[in-house]
């Protein structure tokens, strides 16, 4: 068998012309969620101001439609087995590396994941690493459906890249999409939370670099936003989580894509994401 036929054969959830749809629209609606602050007219004189909680509400129905969809006739018992596997390690991997100076290494697996078993599958992964992981750190609070999410927009990206790159390339190609997908992240998720983070402007006093300013447009907030990501994110945590993917892909990624493509083989995962008996 060719690697370009056993590659094109891992796609363990696939993405048909509905349930792509049903992705790209939460995909959109998601976005517009995490860039609440940016999009909210919120009145110059208020001292406070709240996400719109509707909204936030809605994503995990939303998540949650749209991982039905996708597994409606494209999971079998061999696919949820090797999704229940990765996921268990993910949660293990993040407990051990609880985050601190950006050392996780539930991205790295995930990004793998979904570079052999296809963006459908990386999205799922992403969405079920996070809330397994929640569940084992006692993480879950309003920021758990934002945050499995962009770990989905991670995974559903390592299936997206180009199929025929391998070797060492596909090793430096996978690493620097560990670094770009680890800034992405941690951008994304500063944006949902900043105006709580870097508090907001007082009417009748002076703005800083970093904080939200009711009432201004969308450049200045942005520009803002940006400042308060440099100084307290960029340099740190996110860079911290870049170099952690980049190593743990280069290191241990030739030796895990072997293993999670011994894995599809033998569920023999066909183009329509099910899995047949290997024969013996």
């Amino acid at each position: 068998m060719s690697a370009t036929a056993s590659e094109t054969r891992s796609v363990a959830v696939p993405l048909r012309l509905r349930s792509g749809v049903v992705l790209a629209i939460t995909s959109v609606i998601g976005l517009l969620m995490l860039a609440w602050p940016l999009l909210l007219d919120v009145p110059a004189d208020t001292e406070r101001v709240d996400p719109p909680f509707l909204f936030l509400l809605l994503l995990p129905v939303i998540l949650g439609v749209v991982l039905a969809e996708m597994s409606e006739g494209g999971m079998d018992a061999r696919v949820l087995a090797i999704l229940g596997v990765l996921s268990a390690v993910n949660a293990v991997l993040r407990l051990v590396s609880a985050g601190t100076a950006g050392l996780e290494l539930v991205f790295f697996l995930l990004i793998l994941g979904g570079r052999v078993f296809g963006a459908g599958f990386g999205f799922v992964l992403g969405c079920t690493s996070l809330f397994a992981s929640a569940l084992m750190t006692a993480g879950v609070g309003p920021w758990l459906p934002f945050q499995m999410l962009v770990a989905a927009w991670v995974g559903m990206g390592a299936g997206l890249l180009p199929r025929r790159v391998r070797g060492r390339a596909e090793v430096a190609l996978l690493a620097a999409y560990g670094v770009v997908s680890a800034y992405l992240y941690g951008l994304l998720m500063n944006l949902q939370g900043w105006p709580f983070m870097a508090g907001i402007q007082v009417p009748g006093q002076d703005s800083t670099e970093i904080s939200y300013v009711p009432g201004a447009g969308v450049l200045e907030n942005l520009h803002h936003f940006v400042v308060y990501t440099l100084l307290t994110s960029t340099g740190g945590w996110d860079t911290g989580r870049a170099v952690t993917n980049a190593l743990a892909i280069v290191l241990l990624g030739p030796a895990v894509l072997v293993t999670l493509r011994r894995a599809a083989r033998k569920a023999r995962i066909d183009r329509t994401g099910r899995g047949t008996a290997t024969a013996r």
